[in-house]
């Protein structure tokens, strides 16, 4: 089983959401961490490059993955429009 971590950047972004909204979020992170195996990656490029996306409704969680120690980091939750305008 895979677990999920938040950089406490990720932890800024959940906790700044509306209280449904961070439901869903954390609902859909729950099932990615348990289907993670049967998921493509989806990676980003240029700057971003060694960082994966998903998609959730309008919002997006950019994020790496070790499968050494079967661990999911979130750097980022953001709506799509903002998200890819984010310094690393």
């Amino acid at each position: 089983m895979w677990r999920v971590e938040l950089t406490y950047k990720a932890q800024q972004d959940l906790a700044n959401l509306d209280r449904p909204v961070r439901r869903h979020i954390i609902e859909r992170l729950e099932w990615f961490a348990e289907n993670f195996t049967s998921t493509q990656p989806s990676p980003l490029h240029a700057d971003w490059k060694g960082f994966y996306k998903v998609r959730f409704s309008s919002w997006r969680v950019v994020y790496s993955f070790s499968t050494r120690d079967s661990c999911i980091t979130v750097h980022y939750i953001d709506r799509r429009d903002k998200v890819y305008k984010r310094r690393l």
